[in-house]
């Protein structure tokens, strides 16, 4: 029987509440959408398992992504196949069998300011984070810049970050039903201001775009771990490899909400892994 995951990483979704981060864990775990969801208490828990490198990134673009001078992704082709006119080289045949797996260990965290001394414990070995907005509401958008700080204070160096803008559903097409309080311009420009490496938009609504923000992270993490950038063996890193958790483990995706002390209890037992 062949392994489920060649490797698990630890994700925290973060930013204040009422963005839609539980929903886009749902989403992405369960493929759907409620439209009323309880205010998270500490932390939620949920995991999915994704392609990560060739073939799957070939076909969804991502492996042809490079840095920018700020640092963002680009699905752009090179300036030099553009001008020379010439057809890209041709890509290799891809061997489905070889397709890497990574688990995705999503931790979304509280909000509330209540709970703030809880989450930010969350941070520590997290491999990446998706910071979430909500594009109908300038003050989430305003609170990134503290999260960011929070999130880099605590976790690792080099985590990968995103932000995201959720409730693109909100950015109606016709005049009067347009709620959108901050514009992709002025989220990219932060980005670039407080080298985030990505900005992308989704709705937990209607799933656009859940998807691709996920396996953006995913995919950096990925590339991390192929330039031996983490330690595999140090639990701190927030990534492992296949054998390491030493559990089966069956690739179902699951959403499990815990409770206050439970979560706490987890927290306390868990001392910096990344599940």
């Amino acid at each position: 029987m062949s392994q489920p995951w060649d490797y698990i990483a630890k994700l925290v979704c973060i930013g204040d509440s009422g963005t839609g981060k539980s929903s886009l864990t749902i989403r992405l775990c369960e493929g759907r959408f409620s439209p009323s969801h309880d205010v998270t208490i500490g932390v939620e828990f949920g995991s999915r398992i994704v392609p990560v490198g060739p073939p799957a990134s070939l076909e969804l673009g991502i492996n042809e992504l490079s840095h920018t001078a700020t640092g963002p992704l680009s699905d752009a082709p090179s300036d030099e196949s553009v001008n020379s006119g010439l057809p890209s080289p041709p890509r290799k045949p891809q061997n489905p069998a070889n397709q890497k797996r990574m688990k995705l260990s999503l931790w979304d965290t509280a909000g509330q300011e209540t709970y703030k001394s809880i989450t930010r414990s969350y941070f520590r070995g997290a491999s990446g984070a998706l910071l979430v907005f909500d594009i109908s509401r300038r003050s989430t958008f305003v609170s990134c810049t503290q999260w960011l700080q929070d999130l880099r204070q605590i976790a690792e160096e080099g985590i990968v970050v995103i932000l995201v803008g959720n409730k693109t559903d909100l950015a109606g097409q016709g005049s009067g039903s347009n709620h959108r309080q901050v514009t992709q311009q002025e989220a990219e420009e932060w980005c670039r201001m407080n080298n985030v490496i990505r900005y992308t938009e989704t709705s937990a609504k209607s799933g656009d775009g859940v998807e691709r923000a996920f396996l953006e992270v995913a995919e950096r993490i990925y590339r991390n771990i192929e330039v031996g950038k983490y330690d595999l063996n140090d639990r701190r890193s927030g990534v492992k490899g296949f054998g390491a958790s030493g559990g089966a483990n069956t690739g179902v995706p699951r959403t499990v909400t815990l409770g206050m002390d439970d979560a706490m209890r987890r927290g306390s037992g868990w001392s910096g892994g990344c599940c």
